[in-house]
């Protein structure tokens, strides 16, 4: 595949180096305590095998992934990578992880004594990292009997307990505090019975920049890698890493009064210059209905119709010179990520995660450039 090729119908351009850089910056603000990568949903839909390569090269060796399946592939791909699993897995693919050596997550008593069946099959401890729940109401041990139950487990002697973490629901600083001092009682808890960890974790990007008196030994970052700042944040150390763009297909001519499209609720207002664009909602662009703007020779063209399956409309009367072939931009240079999220009523995370698997990254690396479609990775 050459450049030509990568960038003839719909792309996203993925600077790796502005990544690395996201997670070297992070180094420095929570002073050299681990930084584990979030490479869940595929980097947030960038890449997680060219993502977490590029990561490898920097420094990175802790990795968070979803599921199984992710980090089965990462691990493949990474030789040398140490990837925690933060969800829930299947009984098959716990005991292969487990038989390699992967780090699951260990989040209630009845998966831990799933996991504590398949180490004492297999004859080898279940490296684990604890979730505690503290607030959030999703996984975790919970409650006043949690560190009983977790100090029980750990004497089957069938876990090595590498960590102990919680995830901040992010409500008020009212509610954080309390998520913490939860946890720090379930921690204290713990060392009065005898059990230490030696990776204890509760941030995430916000609460990264939010509560740095609480960095502990490590952080989870994934947002902050892949650019989307913080809320509130405004020192320039999260740098935008990803540009989503595609082509002008066909230009016609429309009178004002005919319907765009799908939509049967807004006829065009003027005469118009109509430009079909070769991307649409199953590329992740979202299913816009006469919102959002795109950019087109360094202008603001206007979304016009309902956003379709594969291809899209807006209204290029404004932009002289428009031809088919010509580069439009979704998201990057001066569309935002907050502006292009907002459009679709997105959750910035969400608006890079949707970026389509038939979507070609165009990965910036070093001084060059390479190109992966979304399905098979290098």
């Amino acid at each position: 595949m050459n450049r030509a090729e990568a960038t003839s119908r719909c792309w996203a351009e993925i600077d790796l180096n502005e990544i690395c850089g996201n997670y070297l910056r992070a180094r420095e603000l929570t002073g050299g305590a681990e930084v584990i990568c979030v490479l869940k949903g595929n980097a947030y839909g960038l890449g997680a095998v060219e993502v977490g390569r590029a990561l490898m090269a920097a420094g990175a060796r802790k990795f968070a992934v979803a599921s199984g399946d992710e980090a089965e592939e990462l691990l493949d791909a990474c030789p040398g990578a140490d990837v925690l699993v933060l969800g829930a897995v299947g009984e098959d693919q716990s005991r292969r992880l487990i038989a390699r050596g992967g780090l699951l997550t260990l989040f209630g008593p009845e998966q831990g004594e799933l996991l504590a069946r398949i180490a004492r099959d297999l004859g080898r401890s279940a490296r684990v990292h604890v979730k505690v729940d503290t607030g959030l109401y999703r996984l975790g041990f919970t409650g006043p009997q949690a560190a009983d139950q977790i100090a029980e487990l750990n004497a089957t002697g069938l876990f090595r307990m590498e960590g102990l973490f919680t995830h901040l629901a992010l409500h008020s600083r009212a509610a954080d505090e309390a998520q913490f001092a939860r946890f720090d009682a379930v921690r204290e808890a713990l060392a009065d019975r005898g059990v230490y960890f030696p990776c204890v974790h509760a941030l995430d990007s916000i609460g990264m920049v939010r509560y740095p008196e609480r960095t502990m030994d490590a952080v989870r970052l994934g947002a902050w890698l892949y650019g989307v700042r913080p809320a509130r944040y405004e020192r320039d150390l999260c740098r935008p890493v990803a540009k989503f763009k595609a082509r002008v297909a066909q230009l016609r001519d429309v009178s004002a009064g005919e319907l765009i499209g799908y939509d049967d609720d807004h006829p065009i207002g003027h005469d118009a210059r109509i430009a079909t664009l070769t991307a649409g909602y199953l590329d992740g662009v979202p299913r816009l209905n006469n919102a959002g703007e795109v950019s087109i020779r360094g202008r603001r063209a206007p979304v016009v119709g309902l956003v379709c399956m594969d291809q899209m409309m807006v209204d290029v009367s404004g932009i002289p010179g428009v031809q088919p072939g010509d580069e439009v931009t979704f998201l990057g240079d001066e569309i935002s990520i907050n502006e292009y999220a907002a459009w679709g009523h997105l959750n910035r995370n969400e608006a890079l995660g949707r970026i389509g698997r038939r979507v070609t990254r165009v990965y910036r690396w070093k001084d060059g450039e390479f190109f992966a479609n979304g399905v098979s990775g290098r």
